[in-house]
């Protein structure tokens, strides 16, 4: 994470300092340049190799474009050094140098042999408090006032060193957030003491690099609770935050890479059965519940539960669920996985799960939502490009897919007809299956599961032709193609068209002259002894004007034209 150190100045001294990353978009957006007017609402002041060095948590910006202010010099401290303050409010204007950016909090770390300075104490005798954001490896002597957001189960692991058990916590204040983990003899002392969403300060454990593999905190560092580690419940929380979200929608988590963590906020629709896995390490079953979340971008996304938070959901009124640290997946285009260190908290008091309340039980409720599967790359590796879009004339005359290997295009192009014959099956319907079912009685059997159903799951398996300007070809897609097309599962068609042939045939007429953009696999298939190319819909996405229109603006600002 970038962090950006700044010189401020009241016109007669300046000061080296440094923003709070929760401020980097202040610098990210020129929002404040050279010489900017601001006033500093809130900062902490630490030593660094002697040195006092300002970090601003909280700034307003006054005025953007200003003249230089005075011919201030530096701040010489007052009778020798003294140790950091605590955390102050004071509206102190001030004027921002340019920002300059360095790598991560790593590369600016002081050294090990930055000299530390008599910590100051507060009226109750305790050590200065310091912000999360200010902790650093090199810092001895600190006390933190922190709020406890999430807090992990015991785990235990065995391997040839020896065995241990451990558990972990996420830690926030004002400045933000920090993983802190105890070990061993530091459970036994901490774990029972230390409970969800209260308040404490915490000193003496030790500050290391954080290990990003097992975490899903932003912070360069994570803490280790030690047994000598001080750990004091705080009376007073009314100025530490709760939990600070910063909410992504589930239509945008295919801008969001694989592995990522992120927060989403959303109606739980369908609630699974309890199950389990074995887990290939331990060979120890696993608990696993998944959730189908939804919201007003009209995107479902599949949420999986593990452990006891999976064993003890046991909530079935479609509640609004705010989540937090999940991790991003690729299983049917996009999923998340509520991980330890991740939480969840349900019909949380914000105005985001009011307004998807309202607007749930208003008209979601009826909807019919799409899943990432249609929208994310699947088999083959085809994404669309809208730079690369080709026109079907051009994919045919080219030969894509005449070659032992699968070619991809993008078109964009308009549905002429969809065949209403074998227009879906039926399937199993083990999720992850999809496999066709055969019926036998009153039930339907999966040989892939060795099982049988009561009733099997239609999905999709759609024909249909397009054209633009210069051709038509067969386009031919699966489920999720089928669910963009028509706006409906598979089972609510076959349901249409077994009850009313008219209404039927009228859906099948309200497709036509419809256009999508189309990222596409072109490969031979052998038909009755001829050799033929089959062109496979990896994504279908409908059209947006808004992103088009950019597209084509931005376009002509780079051509000749504009300039």
């Amino acid at each position: 994470m970038d962090r950006y150190r700044v010189i401020v100045s009241d016109g007669e001294h300046f000061l080296q300092s440094m923003l709070a990353t929760q401020l980097n978009h202040l610098v990210e957006e020129e929002q404040i340049v050279k010489h900017s007017i601001a006033v500093i609402e809130k900062f902490t002041c630490n030593l660094v190799q002697g040195k006092k060095l300002l970090i601003i948590l909280a700034l307003r910006v006054v005025q953007k474009d200003a003249e230089k202010i005075g011919s201030p010099g530096p701040l010489q401290p007052r009778g020798g050094g003294s140790g950091p303050s605590v955390e102050t409010q004071a509206p102190t204007p001030a004027v921002a140098a340019s920002p300059a950016p360095s790598t991560s909090a790593n590369a600016t770390a002081p050294p090990p042999q930055a000299p530390r300075q008599p910590i100051q104490s507060s009226r109750a005798g305790r050590a200065a408090v310091y912000p999360i954001e200010s902790l650093s490896p090199y810092q001895n002597h600190w006390t933190i006032k922190a709020r406890v957001t999430s807090k992990s189960d015991i785990r235990t692991w065995s391997n040839q060193r020896g065995e241990g058990k451990l558990f972990n916590i996420t830690l926030m204040d004002e400045s933000g957030e920090i993983r802190a983990t105890a070990f061993n003899a530091a459970v036994d002392e901490f774990y029972d003491r230390i409970q969800e969403g209260k308040v404490y300060y915490i000193s003496k454990a030790k500050v290391n690099l954080a290990k990003k593999k097992f975490s899903t905190v932003s912070n360069e560092y994570e803490l280790t609770l030690e047994r000598s580690t001080d750990i004091e419940e705080c009376p007073d929380a009314s100025d530490v935050p709760t939990v600070k979200f910063n909410f992504v929608t589930i239509a945008g988590l295919q801008e969001i890479p694989k592995d990522a963590v992120c927060d989403i906020i959303g109606v739980v629709k369908e609630v699974g059965e309890l199950s389990s896995i074995t887990s290939k390490a331990t060979n120890k079953e696993i608990p696993k519940r998944e959730l189908t979340v939804v919201d007003d971008t009209e995107f479902s996304v599949r949420v999986t539960l593990w452990g006891k938070q999976a064993e003890q959901f046991n909530v079935t009124d479609q509640p609004v669920i705010a989540f937090k640290g999940a991790k991003v997946g690729d299983f049917q285009g996009r999923s998340l996985s509520i991980m330890s260190s991740s939480s969840l908290i349900i019909n949380p008091d914000i105005p985001e799960a009011h307004r998807l309340r309202g607007w749930y039980d208003a008209i979601g409720a009826g909807q019919t939502y799409q899943s990432h599967t249609s929208s994310m790359p699947t088999g083959g590796g085809a994404n669309f490009d809208r730079a690369e879009i080709r026109s079907l004339s051009e994919v045919k005359g080219s030969d894509l897919g005449m070659s032992d290997k699968v070619d991809t295009f993008s078109s964009r192009a308009t549905i002429m007809h969809v065949k209403g014959d074998n227009l879906t099956y039926p399937a199993c319907p083990t999720q992850g299956c999809g496999k066709k079912v055969v019926q036998l009685g009153d039930s339907w059997r999966c040989e892939k599961c060795d099982k049988s159903y009561p009733k099997p799951e239609h999905r999709y398996m759609i024909s249909m032709a397009v054209a633009d300007y210069s051709g038509q070809a067969w386009f031919q897609g699966f489920n999720e193609v089928g669910r963009v097309v028509f706006g409906m599962s598979a089972d609510d068609l076959v349901e249409i068209r077994d009850r009313d042939d008219t209404e039927y045939n009228r859906l099948l007429d309200s497709t036509i002259g419809t256009t999508y953009n189309f990222a596409c696999r072109a490969r031979q298939d052998n038909y009755n002894d001829q050799v033929r190319v089959r062109y496979g819909i990896s994504r279908i996405l409908p059209l947006n004007y808004r992103e088009e229109a950019s597209y084509l603006s931005n376009l002509l600002l780079r051509s000749e034209w504009s300039r």
